[in-house]
Parts: structure tokens; C-alpha cells; sequence
């Protein structure tokens, strides 16, 4: 075995130096390494390693140029023939026959860098196929959208439901109106009770200062100290039912009217699917058509499914919205009425009650609070 071996290897083109040196060429790391580069990037033109018999040939037709520590001549070669410098490896096989024979073709381990290769071209599918879906997906959305703007389309309408949207958008335009003068009224009269306020203290001032008007002046700041009292008190109830307002528009609408836009673009696409089914079913019905056919009949019945689930979820959604602000509304109303008429009535105890009655607690007048513009 050993002495074909030497025989092939002297048959071998081996590049040679100008003096037969072979110490000087470049290391190499071996027979799994010249295998990984073949199998990644294909054959290197450049490297120093021999293969003989083509890449499919067995691990003993392959002599790297690596650690090279002495040189194997064939003693028969004819003067001027080359050495052949076989590595460690070949070197141990070469010695042990039965070693070399037993071993038998050894099989390509998978290169590492082609496994991290795989996954990522698996990963630019993925989202290859992603991008083409959703581009597939708003093609037919804009044309149904287009085609429904110039009145070529037909449009699915459900006449109760829409009718009951649109009188949600109405209510909160106005419930947002409220809102904004709510708040406008709030800062006004919180600059009334901060003059009022002021002026009892220069009232008290006075009242020190000027003894021949002491009692009148200690009248009146007793009068806008009081008044200021009530104020505060007022503008607790007002600031709660702004607050309370501020949630039922901002947030309870708010969520109610962005299911009802996902039910406005479900029923743009079940209607783009369904005028894309439609116009295939028209059409020739070939091998090429049936196979489209029964895709489109798939994405519609999906966009039909999504359709009437949201169509269900807003029902729901509206049912509750409109039972929630009734009973929040017939709170706040009272509220805001009693509140009013005890504070202009002068009638504080009634004031008092009505913030007790709606669990409305005021911060004691040591404690450093915030205005009331900047509670909102």
C-alpha cells in the first residue's frame, strides 16, 4: 500500500522552487480545511495543496504543504524528478497500511459557515415572502379604495352599524367640545379665586393699617376669604368632572373608534378579495385559472372571517359604550349641577355635601398642591 502510494505521489506535478526548497511556501491547515474551502467557495486556484484524482477522491490522493519535516523520494525516480513532502498525516498512514485501509473514504463534515449561510437566506425569505404579501395586500386594498372613490366599485355596507358609528364620532365631537369649555371655565374661575384671595389679604392689610375702617375692611376680607373657601371647593368638583369627561372621550371612545377602524380596513380588504375572486371566476377556467381560483377563494373566505368577527367586536363594543356613558354622564351632570348651584347659591354646606356625595376629597390648605391647570 505504502509503495503505491510513493509511486503516485512521484507522478504527481509539484510546482519547484529555483532550488528545489519547498520551506519557503505558505502553511496550510490541513485535509478538513482544503475540504471546508472547496465546499464553501469552491476550489482556490492559489493554494499549494496537491489533489489527485478530482475533489470525490479519498483522503490519501490529498497532500497538503504543511508542517513539512523532512522530504520522501522515490528511490527509482529519474534524476531531476522532484521530492514530495507529505505531512504528518499522510506520513502515519503511509507507515500503517492496515490503518490507511481501514479508514476508507471519509465523508464531508458540513461546513459550519454553510449551516450560518442557510440560515440566513431562510431568514431574507421569510421576509422576502412577507413584503411580497403585504405589497400583494395593499395593490388590491388601494384599486378596491379607488375603484369605491369614483363609484365603479360596489362597497359592503351595513346600514345599522354605520349609522351608529357615525352618531359615535358626532357625540365625541361634542362631548369634546364640552370638554374644552369645561376646562376653560376651570382656568377662569381659578384666576378669580387667586384675585379673590388677594384681595382679602390687602383687605386684612388695610383693616390693620387704617383703624377708623378697621371694621369694613375686616367685613370684606372676611367676605373673599370665605369666598375663596367655596372656590376651591367648586373648583374641586369642576376639576373632577373634567377629569372625568377627559376619560370617557380620550380613552373610552378613543379604544371603541380604533376597533371600528380595523373594522373599516377588514371591510376594505374582504372587499378587495371578494371583487378579486369575482373577476376570476368570470374569467376562462384553465388549469393556470382554477389553481388562482381556488387561492382567491382561500385569502376571501380569511378576509371574510376577520370581517365579521370585527363587525361582531364592534357591536359589542358600541352596545357598552353607550350604557357606560349614560351612567357616567347622569353622574357628572348631577354632580356639576349641585356643585354650581350650592357654590352661587352662597350655601357651602350644601358645597361640602355634594363633594362628600361623589367621593371627592380636597388636599387641607397647609399642603402644596399644584394648580388646577396643571392637574389637567
Amino acid at each position: 500500500m505504502s509503495d503505491g502510494i510513493m509511486s503516485k505521489a512521484a507522478t504527481m506535478e509539484i510546482p519547484i522552487s529555483s532550488n528545489g526548497d519547498t520551506g519557503s511556501l505558505p502553511e496550510d491547515d490541513g485535509l478538513e480545511q482544503d475540504l471546508q474551502q472547496v465546499m464553501v467557495s469552491g476550489p482556490n486556484l492559489n493554494e499549494t495543496s496537491i489533489v489527485s484524482g478530482g475533489y470525490g477522491g479519498t483522503a490519501e490522493g490529498i497532500i497538503p504543504t504543511s508542517t513539512i519535516k523532512g522530504c520522501l523520494v522515490q528511490p527509482h525516480a529519474a534524476r531531476g524528478a522532484s521530492s514530495v513532502c507529505p505531512s504528518a498525516a499522510a506520513a502515519r498512514r503511509m507507515a500503517d497500511p492496515d490503518q490507511a485501509a481501514g479508514s476508507g473514504l471519509h465523508q464531508a463534515h458540513p461546513s459550519p459557515a454553510g449551516g450560518g449561510e442557510e440560515i440566513v437566506r431562510g431568514i431574507a425569505v421569510e421576509k422576502f415572502d412577507i413584503v411580497k404579501k403585504w405589497g400583494i395586500n395593499t395593490y388590491k386594498c388601494t384599486k378596491q379604495l379607488i375603484s369605491e372613490r369614483f363609484g365603479r366599485g360596489s362597497r359592503t355596507v351595513d346600514l345599522e352599524l354605520e349609522t351608529q358609528i357615525e352618531l359615535l364620532r358626532e357625540t365625541k365631537r361634542k362631548y369634546e367640545s364640552v370638554l374644552q369649555l369645561a376646562r376653560a371655565l376651570t382656568s377662569h374661575f381659578y384666576s378669580l379665586v387667586q384675585t379673590q384671595h388677594a384681595l382679602g389679604d390687602a383687605f386684612a392689610d388695610l383693616s390693620q393699617k387704617s383703624p377708623e375702617l378697621q371694621e369694613e375692611f375686616g367685613y370684606n376680607a372676611e367676605t373673599q376669604k370665605l369666598l375663596c373657601k367655596n372656590g376651591e371647593t367648586l373648583l374641586g368638583a369642576v376639576n373632577f368632572f373634567v377629569s372625568s369627561i377627559n376619560t370617557l372621550v380620550n380613552k373610552t371612545m378613543e379604544d371603541t373608534l380604533m376597533t371600528v377602524k380595523q373594522y373599516e380596513t377588514a371591510r376594505l380588504e374582504y372587499d378587495a378579495y371578494r371583487t378579486d375572486l369575482e373577476e376570476l371566476s368570470m374569467g376562462p377556467r384553465d388549469a393556470g385559472t382554477l389553481s388562482r381560483l381556488d387561492a382567491a377563494q382561500s385569502h376571501f373566505q380569511s378576509h371574510k372571517d376577520k370581517y365579521e368577527k370585527l363587525r361582531a367586536d364592534v357591536a359589542i363594543k358600541l352596545k357598552f359604550l353607550e350604557e357606560n356613558k349614560v351612567k357616567v354622564m347622569h353622574k357628572q351632570l348631577l354632580l356639576f349641577h349641585n356643585a354650581i348651584s350650592a357654590y352661587f347659591a352662597g350655601n357651602q354646606q350644601q358645597l361640602e355635601q355634594t363633594l362628600r356625595q361623589f367621593n371627592i376629597k380636597l388636599k387641607p390648605p397647609g399642603a402644596e398642591k399644584p394648580s388646577w391647570l396643571e392637574e389637567q
